[in-house]
Parts: C-alpha cells; sequence; structure tokens
C-alpha cells in the first residue's frame, strides 16, 4: 500500500529495474493463454517474451516466459488413486474451466455406470448428501419391453406421456392407462418408485433431463479412443474438452438476445399459443387462465401454475406467458438465470489450454521419483471385447448397406448380386429375358411371346 509520494527522485533517468515483480510467470501466463487454444500452434517461449514486450513493455527473462506458459491450467484438480505396490488404479481429472462452468449449470448430474464399478449411490450421497437419485426413463423402458415381452407403440408412447407430465392429476390419468395396456405393470413400477422415474413425482427438479442420453453421447465419441494406452486417452479427453469448450463460448459470445437461442425459440412458440387464452383477475398477484376447456390458476407472488410447468422448469409456460400479456410483469425476469446469455457465456468462459511436450515439463523431484506400477489386470484370453454388452431390452442398431438394401453389412463388404434395372424412367419397356436366342428370334421379326 502506498503511504507516501515523493515527487523528486534520486535514481539517474538511465536507471531501468532489470526485474519487474509484477510479472510474474502467474501474470504472464493469464496473458498468453489465449493464445494457446489452437493445439497446433508453435508458440515459443521467445515467442512470449516478444509479445509481452510490445504489447506491455515489459522485458522478461526467458524463465519468466517459459514458466508462464506452462501455467496454463491453474486450479485443475488431479487425484491419483494407487493400491499396495503404487499399482494404478484410479485418475480423476477436472479441469479448472470446468469446476468453473459447474456452478453456473442446472443441478442435475448424468452418470453412466458402464464403467464405474463399486456402489454409485454410497459415492454420490458422500459428496452430495442432499442429492435426489433418479433413474434414466429409456433404461427403464427397455426394461419394460423385457420383464412384460411387449414392444407395442402403444405401450412405449403411453409410458413416455406418463413419465414427462408435470400435472398431479394428469398423471394418474395416464398411469391408469398404462397400467391398462400392459398388466402387471403398476406393481413393477411402483416397486421401482414413482418418485425415480416420473417428474410429477420427483422430490426435486429434473427440468428437461429425463434420460441419460449426456453420458451416452459421451461414450460414443470415446468408442474408438479407449482403446488408446492412459496417458494417450486422458489427453484425448483434454483435447475433446478442450475443443468443445473454444466452440460452445465462441457460440454464446455471439448470441444477441436476453435467454440462449433454444430458450428464446421456446418462449416464442409459447407466446403463440398464449394469445388464444383468457386471463381473468383474482386479485394482484392471483389470475384464473382458461385454456380451452381447463382453467389453471396462476400465482405471480408465489412463481406457480397448476400445470406446475413453471416452478418445475423455472421458465413461464403458456399460462404465466398469458399473464404477462395482460399485466405489467416481464417474461424475462420470470426466467431462471441458467437461461440467461450470460451464464452461458460463464458456463464456458474457462479455457483449457494445450499441454505442451513432455521434454520441456518441470517435474517435481517428489514425482519424478515416484515409480507408478501398472494395474494388475488379468488378461482373457480370445480377442478382446470392444462393444460394450447392450442393456436389457437394448436394441442395438445393425448397419445397413446403400447398395443391397440389406442390413447387416456395409456396402464395402456387400457381397449379394444386384438385379439390373433398366427400366429407370415410367413407361419404358422391360424385356423379361435379357438373353435373347437368335435361332428362335430372328433379326427382322418381332417374338410373339416378348415382343422383343
Amino acid at each position: 500500500m502506498v503511504t507516501k509520494y515523493e515527487k523528486k527522485h534520486t535514481c539517474p533517468t538511465d536507471f531501468k529495474p532489470v526485474r519487474r515483480r509484477q510479472a510474474t510467470s502467474w501474470v504472464v501466463g493469464e496473458c498468453v493463454k489465449r493464445k494457446l487454444i489452437n493445439p497446433g500452434r508453435v508458440y515459443r517461449p521467445r515467442d512470449v517474451m516478444d509479445d509481452m514486450k510490445r504489447k506491455f513493455g515489459v522485458d522478461i527473462s526467458y524463465y519468466v516466459a517459459w514458466r508462464g506458459r506452462e501455467y496454463t491450467n491453474p486450479g485443475s484438480v488431479v487425484n491419483l488413486e494407487v493400491s499396495d505396490g503404487n499399482k494404478f488404479q484410479y485418475l480423476f481429472i477436472a479441469f479448472a474451466a470446468s469446476i468453473h462452468g459447474f456452478s453456473y449449470c442446472r443441478p442435475v448430474i448424468s452418470i453412466d455406470a458402464t464403467h464405474l464399478k463399486g456402489n454409485i449411490n454410497n459415492a454420490v450421497q458422500e459428496v452430495f448428501p442432499q442429492a435426489f437419485h433418479g433413474i434414466c426413463m429409456y433404461h427403464l423402458l427397455n426394461n419394460l419391453k423385457t420383464k412384460f415381452q411387449n414392444k407395442t407403440k402403444e405401450l412405449e408412447q403411453q409410458y413416455i406421456r406418463t413419465a414427462k407430465t408435470y400435472n398431479l392429476q394428469d398423471f394418474h390419468v395416464l398411469f391408469y392407462t398404462l397400467c391398462s395396456v400392459v398388466p402387471g405393470v403398476k406393481e413393477y413400477l411402483e416397486a421401482v418408485g414413482l418418485d425415480r422415474w416420473t417428474r410429477s413425482h420427483a422430490p426435486s427438479r429434473r427440468y428437461n433431463i429425463m434420460t441419460t442420453n449426456i453420458s451416452e453421447s459421451l461414450n460414443a465419441m470415446l468408442v474408438k479412443v479407449r482403446e488408446l494406452p492412459i496417458t494417450a486417452f486422458v489427453n484425448e479427453i483434454r483435447l475433446l474438452c478442450q475443443k468443445w469448450f473454444h466452440e460452445r463460448r465462441t457460440k454464446a459470445a455471439g448470441c444477441t438476445t436476453m435467454m440462449s437461442k433454444d430458450v428464446e425459440t421456446k418462449l416464442e412458440e409459447r407466446k403463440d399459443r398464449a394469445q388464444a387464452m383468457g386471463v381473468i383477475y383474482a386479485d394482484q398477484y392471483t389470475f384464473d387462465v382458461v385454456d380451452g376447456d381447463r382453467n389453471y390458476c396462476v400465482d405471480m407472488a408465489l412463481w406457480t401454475c397448476t400445470c406446475r410447468k413453471f416452478q418445475l422448469d423455472q421458465l413461464p409456460c403458456d399460462h404465466v406467458l398469458a399473464v404477462v400479456r395482460k399485466t405489467p410483469y416481464q417474461a424475462y425476469d420470470l426466467c431462471s438465470l441458467y437461461y440467461t446469455r450470460e451464464f452461458w457465456h460463464e458456463t464456458y468462459r474457462g479455457v483449457i489450454s494445450p499441454i505442451p511436450h513432455i521434454s520441456s515439463w518441470t517435474i517435481p523431484q517428489q514425482i519424478s521419483e515416484f515409480e507408478l506400477q501398472p494395474s494388475d489386470v488379468r488378461t482373457v484370453a480370445g480377442r478382446r471385447r470392444k462393444r460394450r454388452l447392450p442393456s436389457i431390452g437394448e436394441e442395438l442398431l445393425t448397419p445397413k448397406c446403400s447398395r443391397c438394401k440389406e442390413r447387416g453389412h456395409n456396402r464395402a463388404t456387400c457381397q449379394n448380386p444386384i438385379a439390373l434395372h433398366l427400366a429407370t424412367k415410367p413407361n419404358v419397356r422391360v424385356p423379361t429375358f435379357l438373353h435373347v436366342n437368335r435361332l428362335t428370334h430372328p433379326t427382322n421379326s418381332l417374338c410373339s411371346s416378348c415382343n422383343f
């Protein structure tokens, strides 16, 4: 803290301090990390020194420039778990950018148990003791199809409507219809727990996340990557996250509306439907909204609607927007901050910077002296399985050949004979026999049988 300013200086004008205390490796890293987004770019310490001199007029040493380039992912968390004998077991990595962005996401975590061992419920309860554990709507549907040997569209459509409904009264009607379609399904779904697979009974908000599609999509991206060694596998995940953060950060920066693009589109569609609804005042905050042959009560003081979309999604429903149309309320003020442009941008504001070659790393002595042994893995005889085992009731899509239109192979491996189709245009005569016997079909005459 500066307490006194001496206007008269005693040092000569040609004196220039060699060391700048403010130009630390952390400050330099913050200044240049934007240029390290592209992993294919060669950005040497000498380039860092030139950029700092040109932009800020600061001379830094080669060591500070090199350390500043290394200081690109501060705040990341890494935990290595080993067993007796320093044998590798688990590796946990959380990038600082992901940790920062998690605070701006809706509080719903999707977990796929395919690659996890042990009791996941106990682990989640230890980290998030107040979290509610729901299940994937899609996987439960597959279990229903397998257990009751029913794969009809009626069962699937009725189940999805029952699981996704918001209103408890609508749920009872839909659930009764579902149970009448398949006898015995009522006891099975109640044993699973209505609060675990339905949105209407869930004790906490699920928003629109009713499946684990997020985890399934990530697994599909890492199918081939999982065959790599562990170090290359981890690096590929980092590159994938680095690419995703950059693309989404760029997309969020180009957003010019108050809400994200998808939310703006949803609000516009709901506003159009709200035009045909009638609004009746009860008092200053309570309204009766007429939607066709049904009435809904909207309480603007409590931010609730009897359809329950407003409070479960934290986004104005059709009936709330009908009230907004008649009152001074603003639709954007009734939306959760999770849907705003600012939260979208903050989610991906962090930068996952590239990691230079191992030859330029500064490894602490205690790390370099630590000898990590490979884990004990029993090699199974035969070819290693590359595809995961399908879940109960899951039907895997087989490839379809674009040549013969049959399933089970592709065009490159197709060996089926292809019939000739000479008639590519309408009203074109196709001969019944392609091989004409000239002995029975003279050149200057037509066959009475095939007219050819």
